[in-house]
C-alpha cells in the first residue's frame, strides 16, 4: 500500500494540474479586464448616439439623389421658352415678308 497523503501520488497531481488548467482557460476567456469592459461600453455608447446621426446623413443623402433639383427644373422651362420664342418668330417673320405695309391695296 502507498502511504502518500491524498492527491499527493504522481498520478493525482497530472489530474490536478490538467484539471487546473481546463479552468484556467476557461476562467480566462470568461474575465475580461476592465479596461476592455470600458471601452467595449464607450463603443456601445458611442454607435448609439452615432446611429441616428448616419440615418439622418443616409436619408439626406438619398433624398439628393431622387429629387428634381432647381437646376433641372430652370433647364426644362429654358428649353420650353425658347421653343416658343423660335416657335414665334418663325410664324412673325414667315408673315410679316408677305403684307409690305407701305403699299397700298389698290397698287400693284
Amino acid at each position: 500500500m502507498d502511504c502518500s497523503p491524498p492527491g499527493s501520488s504522481v498520478h493525482g497531481i497530472l489530474q490536478q494540474a490538467s484539471w487546473r488548467s481546463k479552468m484556467g482557460r476557461k476562467d480566462a476567456s470568461t474575465i475580461k479586464l476592465p479596461v476592455d469592459q470600458y471601452r467595449k461600453q464607450i463603443g456601445k455608447q458611442d454607435y448609439k448616439k452615432t446611429k441616428p446621426i448616419l440615418r439622418a446623413t443616409k436619408l439626406k443623402a438619398e433624398a439628393k439623389k431622387t429629387a428634381i433639383g432647381i437646376k433641372e427644373v430652370g433647364l426644362v422651362l429654358a428649353a420650353i421658352l425658347a421653343l416658343l420664342l423660335a416657335f414665334y418668330a418663325f410664324f412673325y417673320l414667315r408673315l410679316s415678308s408677305d403684307v409690305d405695309p407701305d403699299l397700298e391695296p389698290d397698287e400693284d
